[in-house]
């Protein structure tokens, strides 16, 4: 799928993705980001201080690949993380970042393996999602966290921040918004398996389903 032509659709297309998400639980109160990338290269974000509930499409910002405001309201304060992104992975054109309550809990654990966070538990997450990194906490809006999340984004089209949520980039708004949610499943899926004994997938077999980029 090729970048959003149509600024007016991805407006629609974004407002929509975001009213599903909130409505269906994966975010709440005024957390969770997300955007689209225009056939012009620019960014097509929702504003800071926004619930994703109750955003209109007038109120979208719009960036630059570095970050920078080019007009509407200003943008969400992680509008550098999706930057980082769609520099890192040229073939996305859409990402997403919820605190997405089972997510975040995974995000809070200790011992959590840096390199990948989350078992492969599912054929699907393994398709969907494939090894999620777990970058280090910074605080909501810290620009410090740019650099490595464009370089972890170069291998990994999802991260979980620590104590935050999950952030996801995909060749479209649906197939973003599809596998932040399968990654919010696997993590309430592993949550409710702590102290049991389980089976993921070996290596073998996530390799054979891991994601090709955007």
């Amino acid at each position: 799928m090729t970048a959003h032509t149509d600024e007016p659709a991805a407006r629609t297309r974004l407002v929509r993705s975001a009213r599903s998400l909130f409505t269906r639980g994966l975010t709440h109160g005024f957390t969770g980001n997300l955007s689209v990338r225009l056939a012009d290269g620019s960014l097509l974000l929702t504003p800071t201080g926004s619930s994703l509930g109750t955003v209109e499409e007038s109120e979208l910002s719009r960036t630059d690949l570095s970050g920078r405001h080019l007009d509407g309201p200003r943008p969400t304060k992680e509008a550098f993380l999706h930057a980082a992104f769609y520099r890192a992975r040229p073939g996305a054109h859409a990402v997403v970042h919820l605190h997405s309550t089972h997510a975040a809990a995974v995000s809070c654990l200790d011992g959590v393996d840096p390199a990948d966070a989350l078992p492969p538990l599912t054929a699907y997450y393994a398709m969907r999602v494939g090894p999620l990194p777990l970058l280090p906490y910074h605080a909501p809006g810290d620009s410090g966290l740019e650099p490595l999340a464009e370089e972890t984004a170069r291998t990994h089209h999802a991260v979980l921040l620590a104590n935050h949520g999950p952030v996801v980039a995909g060749a479209s708004l649906e197939q973003a918004a599809d596998a932040i949610e399968e990654l919010e499943e696997t993590a309430k899926l592993h949550l409710l398996l702590r102290g049991h004994a389980t089976r993921p997938l070996t290596p073998e077999q996530a390799a054979a389903l891991a994601p090709t980029s955007p």
